[in-house]
């Protein structure tokens, strides 16, 4: 019985004899942290001299008599030197602390968080990455995940931000639906908020996944480096695209690159479609395409909101009009119906008679119609054309004509959208945050990234014609008249307005008698 606190007593002496150990672990790393520069030289004077042994013991015994001779012939030679041998030592010590310094131990492999992480993402796999027949499954429950992931990088907060997954050959990634499955499960295994994105190599069954960077929103309106017929919609990945254009942002001048939409008469996608929630950027995109257009060519506006949001543009140069009634749509679109036509008579005729087509057919003319499912709405309460009607021939016959139609319209009024406007706007554009299913639905395809629900306004995603799904942002082109915009931004929208265009004044009414 007396044996009974025999525990008791020694976890209390280990108890002690712990804290002594760190007690005196403490003070050797203090006298470490004090004597450091002296402790760092001594150990680079032992690895020199250790260094400098192993060389006299694997040299010849022929040539150790030689060797010897040249250093005592380098030493006098210091020794006779002004200041030599000072300069000699300082050189010895700077050598040894070099030699003797400590140095960060190279991480080899995840710790055990992130280890716990690859194990539990590993475990999440194993339903789809595995089947009863498999002899040799890749993916099983209490499997080894080390042979299927490679490649991994973490964040500092432990947080996945690379990994390249190998999956079994029998896996259907041929099939959208397999690969959103698992693209889902990664997002919100790897951590949401975040956007990822996913490369898939069908014929190596390997599947990447990395982490993108935020696309910069401090690019403005200004002149993009663009030939006639280009213009920049906005700016995506580095690797998305093979051509940077410089831009200026802030007060220092980059290289970005640029998501180029390519319009004229051998353009595949002459005509472009922009859908989004309110606030997403749809009107911005609109009015940097207008002040890139007004570049070289003549614009007609015309807005279904009637906020006001194209008010800057009004009297410009090169602005035909900026409507916002319904008769004044109408009337506007009527005259664009009968201008691409005159244009196609006029060519057909210039191009039968040997001769080069009127110079007054060649500049482009850009429609770009804001929210068109307003006026729809109008027209059939009034009996009256949907003014979507009167762009079957600019959208059917633009790109000969040198005529181009942008539409934007939100979300919910997209189902609202002719059927000739859907086809003939191969080029896409989604603002905002959107689901799959919206996205699939505009762009003809799913983007290989997942998107957030928290955007900032212009950002998106983009695809021309049948090319991949870009990640776009609009350049910050807001409404200068607006009173929430900055000084900054209103000035590099006000410096690109052209000049206004004065009116005619009114002949003079003669007076009576």
């Amino acid at each position: 019985m007396a044996r009974r606190p025999l525990p008791r007593i020694l976890s209390s002496g280990s108890a002690q004899i712990a804290r002594s150990r760190e007690i005196a672990r403490t003070a050797a790393d203090s006298a470490t942290d004090v004597l450091h520069p002296l402790i760092t030289i001594t150990r680079g004077l032992r690895q020199l001299a250790a260094t400098a042994r192993h060389k006299w013991a694997g040299t010849p015994k022929e040539r150790r008599g030689p060797a010897l001779f040249l250093v005592a012939a380098c030493v006098l030679v210091v020794a006779l030197i002004p200041y030599g041998p000072l300069v000699a030592l300082i050189s010895v010590m700077a050598a040894a602390a070099w030699k003797g310094r400590v140095r960060t131990p190279v991480k080899t492999g995840p710790d055990e968080a992130e280890t716990g992480r690859l194990q539990a993402l590993y475990e999440a796999l194993v339903p789809y990455f595995s089947v009863p027949e498999d002899p040799a499954p890749l993916f099983a429950h209490g499997g080894d995940w080390a042979g299927a992931f490679s490649d991994y990088e973490f964040d500092g907060n432990g947080r996945i931000t690379r990994l390249r997954v190998k999956y079994p050959a029998y896996f259907t990634d041929g099939e959208a639906e397999s690969r959103s499955r698992i693209e889902q499960l990664l997002h919100a295994k790897s951590g949401r908020g975040r956007e990822y994105h996913f490369a898939w190599d069908e014929e190596g069954n390997q599947l990447l996944l990395s982490v993108l960077p935020a696309l910069s929103t401090s690019i403005a309106a200004q002149r993009f480096v663009a030939v006639p017929g280009e213009t920049v919609l906005g700016f995506t990945d580095a690797d998305a695209v093979q051509r940077t254009v410089p831009v200026t942002e802030g007060e220092e001048t980059r290289d970005a690159p640029p998501v180029i939409w390519r319009t004229g008469p051998r353009s595949t996608e002459p005509h472009l479609l922009v859908a989004g929630q309110p606030g997403t950027g749809t009107t911005t995109l609109l009015r940097s395409i207008a002040l890139q257009a007004l570049q070289h060519g003549d614009v007609l506006i015309v807005e279904g909101s009637g906020t006001g949001e194209y008010a800057c543009l009004t009297g410009r140069e090169g602005v035909l009009a900026v409507e916002s009634g319904l008769a004044g749509a109408l009337a506007s679109l009527e005259w664009g119906a009968h201008e691409t036509e005159r244009r196609l008579i006029a060519a057909n005729r210039a191009r039968q008679a040997g001769q080069a087509a009127p110079e007054d057919t060649k500049r482009p003319l850009w429609i770009l119609l804001d929210r068109p499912s307003i006026f729809g709405h109008l027209a059939a309460a009034d009996g009256h054309t949907d003014p979507q009607q009167l762009l079957q021939v600019p959208l059917r016959h633009g790109r000969a004509a040198q005529v181009t139609v942008v539409v934007a319209e939100q979300f919910d009024s997209v189902d609202s959208l002719t059927e000739t406007v859907r086809t003939h706007t191969r080029a896409r554009v989604v603002l905002g945050p959107a689901t799959f299913e919206q996205l699939e639905s505009v762009l003809g395809m799913e983007p290989h990234t997942t998107p957030t629900a928290d955007v900032p306004p212009g950002r998106g995603y983009a695809r021309l014609g049948t090319g991949p799904v870009l990640r776009l942002q609009v350049p910050a082109t807001p409404d200068p008249y607006d009173d929430a915009t900055s000084e900054a931004h209103r000035q590099a929208v006000l410096e690109l307005l052209p000049e206004r265009v004065e009116a005619a004044a009114p002949d003079p009414v003669p007076a009576e008698g």
